[in-house]
């Protein structure tokens, strides 16, 4: 059992990768303390899609993650309540002209040296998988292996599956680190008090570049600002989640400028999301009138049925941005006992369960499931 200031890990942040770190670590014996200054899924995780693609990316480390959580998470899915909403439906990405369809063919082929499965579709049979899509694209590929989850319940469940191994403290913010006499983490000093414990994970989304300068090392993560549409519900109009041959290219911008593309999927409870913009701006929550015109006239451009359909409610969040854009997994070596597990941008529901995984072989001397080289926290040049 718990006591109520030790244990043997500290997670801080309660959205879906300390959710996973946690119930990863639970899994592996360890006794978890998760502390979140807010509720459970209060920051980027309960302002996300909950998308799980392969779609998106490109060969390299970060699709590696992506196909190891893609399998955890349909085991995920077995041992989980069906409330968390995990949905095989599979992605559609579709090309208005032949320059784009060229693009997309050309991505396809190297995703599928990786284990991707991407499967072309001519034009004439999009509506075969979308019968409500606008007429006159180009064509498009079929991504079986997207799903997607309700990211808050998801990190919710995630948490309650780890039992009496986990204790969740919300309310809580970090403050500061403990510290022995060579540097190595002892717990953590929070606006409640101190917690004791010979590792803490930074999981803390956006806030993670924070929480490691309380540790003295620099983690470059930025807030890069989304907005969601959320329509009223409706019977399943969208099958697949869908979306644009230029998000593919947005996701992978490091511009700060205000960018929009088309991303439009149905949902089991029946309302339809509707995004995805990025753009640097801090923690501005101000709500902009350009972005959510621009998302809905790209997606009505996709479904023109949409066009008359209420929008009931939108919602702003925050991906945690590093420079690279590939996210900061495993132990600092400048602070023993610090391991980091953030810095995943927009993906950071898919990526949850790998991340989480990695983390908890770290935590008990196992080996990595996959090569973490590229994810170092340590990779980034520290200001002097």
């Amino acid at each position: 059992m718990l006591t109520r200031n030790a244990a043997d890990v500290i997670v801080v942040g309660a959205g879906a990768i300390g959710a996973a770190c946690a119930y990863y670590a639970a899994r592996s014996g360890l006794r978890v303390t998760v502390l979140d200054r807010g509720p459970v899924a209060g920051g980027t995780t309960g302002a996300g899609e909950g998308n799980l693609l392969v779609s998106d990316k490109e060969p390299g480390p970060e699709l590696e993650l992506a196909l190891l959580s893609n399998r955890l998470w349909r085991e995920l899915a077995e041992e989980l309540p069906p409330e968390i909403e995990y949905e095989s439906k599979g992605g559609l990405v579709v090309a208005s002209g032949a320059a784009g369809m060229a693009a997309l063919r050309d991505f396809a082929a190297g995703q599928r040296t990786a284990g991707v499965t991407a499967d072309e579709v001519p034009a004439d049979r999009l509506h075969d998988l979308e019968p409500h899509l606008a007429a006159g694209l180009a064509g498009g590929f079929h991504y079986p292996q997207d799903a997607q989850v309700m990211p808050a319940l998801a990190a919710a469940h995630l948490l309650r599956a780890g039992g009496d191994q986990v204790r969740l403290r919300l309310g809580e913010e970090v403050t500061g680190l403990l510290t022995g006499a060579s540097g190595e983490i002892r717990g953590v000093r929070t606006t409640a008090g101190e917690l004791h414990a010979p590792y803490v994970v930074n999981a803390a989304g956006t806030w993670s570049g924070d929480l490691a300068r309380l540790a003295g090392v620099d983690l470059p993560v930025r807030p890069r600002r989304g907005f969601v549409m959320v329509t009223e519900p409706l019977p399943r109009v969208v099958r697949h989640k869908v979306y644009a041959a230029d998000y593919v290219a947005d996701v992978a911008s490091g511009s700060a400028a205000l960018q929009s593309s088309a991303v439009v999927e149905g949902t089991a409870a029946g309302p339809v999301l509707i995004g995805a913009s990025r753009e640097r701006v801090g923690f501005d929550r101000t709500l902009s009138v350009e972005v959510l015109r621009r998302l809905a006239a790209q997606a009505t451009a996709l479904f023109p049925v949409l066009a008359g359909v209420r929008a009931l409610r939108t919602y702003v969040g925050f991906r945690p941005y590093l420079p690279d854009h590939l996210p900061a997994i495993g132990p600092d070596p400048r602070v023993p006992g610090l391991l980091h597990a953030c810095g995943h941008e927009g993906a950071g529901i898919g990526l949850a369960p790998a991340t989480g995984l990695v983390v908890a072989r770290s935590l008990t001397g196992g080996e990595p499931p996959l090569d973490i080289t590229r994810f170092r926290p340590e990779r980034f040049p520290q200001s002097a």
